[in-house]
């Protein structure tokens, strides 16, 4: 920078009033005008707030009403937008009350050519949709977390992107986890699918750890062929299930992808679209392709045994579980726009 640049600076610096607002938040990346591809690094921290003590700090993307909060003087977030210009909004909370922001005009790019997932699914496939609105979903608590919980569904015309959303909420102790499902068919020959909704997140989102959406398929050998994914808030990865024993001796687990997912990191109170893609082959081997949030490609690659003996008759279920995530708590997701496409 010239002198004359420098004093002119130092001029307006003068001439305009101060700033307290942007004082005390130290944004590390990304740099202001920086191009980034989503989700992109987050990385700031600030000590003192207007000459108070830090509680808590925060970030917004643009106009949005939802902030997301850690209660610390440091923040490391992945943070998932849409493309195109915006200003992430930097904020620390001082232990009275004073609030600091430092805005950070950034562009987003990098979008994948197949952004959306749809020329995944062939003309010809099969799809059956609304299964929201199926009148036979379960709620039952998942035991195997170590913690208690219970559920309670309903359908809403609001908030809903068609008329008709399904509404869970989900009470929780000890990180306990409740499991929603519901069976839409019995076909056992398809061997490629195509999982596509919409997921709104009411505030506040922080007793949410993962939300799971899977999918059962009993094949044409009896075993069941277990398509298995979350959005993982403890790792804040996409995660995929396997067998690590046999069909008839299983050993259920969970891996983590490179894809990264956190609820807690979604928008709240905004619906966002996810699409899974998987397959499978006649022995239960299960290929996870790849996950799409908000038109976002997150390629999985995997394939593992996901084969179960479970003895049921032939069906196609499918579950949507939420897991706590604390001491105690409560959240409530929606589901809209449900459909599963099979070929």
């Amino acid at each position: 920078m010239g002198l004359r640049s420098r004093l002119s600076l130092a001029l307006l610096l003068l001439v305009l009033p101060a700033a307290p607002a942007m004082a005390g938040v130290t944004v590390n990346s990304p740099a202001s005008g920086a191009q980034v591809s989503s989700p992109f690094s987050l990385s700031a921290s600030a000590s003192t707030c207007s000459s108070q003590d830090v509680a808590s700090m925060g970030y917004s993307l643009d106009n949005s009403s939802s902030t997301t909060i850690v209660y610390s003087t440091s923040l490391d977030a992945k943070v998932q937008s849409g493309s195109g210009g915006h200003t992430l909004h930097v904020k620390a909370w001082g232990n009275q009350g004073a609030v600091c922001v430092a805005d950070i005009a950034i562009t987003v790019s990098g979008t994948t050519s197949d952004s959306t997932g749809d020329a995944v699914v062939p003309s010809d496939a099969v799809s059956v949709g609304g299964i929201q609105l199926l009148g036979d979903w379960h709620a039952t608590a998942d035991g195997s977390t170590g913690g208690s919980a219970s559920g309670s569904m309903s359908l809403t015309g609001s908030p809903s992107l068609y008329g008709n959303a399904r509404k869970f909420v989900t009470k929780f102790s000890n990180s306990g986890s409740e499991r929603y499902d519901a069976s839409f068919g019995d076909n056992t020959t398809s061997t490629n699918f195509f999982y596509d909704a919409f997921l709104y997140i009411a505030a506040p989102s922080s007793g949410i750890a993962n939300i799971e959406m899977d999918l059962n398929q009993v094949m044409p050998n009896g075993q069941t062929a277990i398509f298995g994914f979350q959005c993982d808030g403890y790792s804040s990865t996409w995660d995929y299930t396997v067998n690590k024993g046999t069909p008839e001796k299983p050993s259920d687990q969970w891996v983590h992808s490179h894809g990264y997912c956190n609820p807690r990191g979604w928008s709240t109170n905004v619906w966002h679209h996810v699409q899974i893609s998987y397959s499978r082959d006649d022995s239960g081997y299960v290929t996870y392709h790849s996950a799409w949030l908000d038109g976002y490609e997150f390629p999985i690659n995997a394939t593992v045994l996901s084969s179960f003996s479970l003895g049921w008759s032939p069906t196609l279920l499918t579950n949507f579980q939420v897991d706590g995530y604390g001491t105690s708590g409560s959240s409530t997701v929606y589901l809209d726009d449900l459909v599963i496409y099979r070929w």
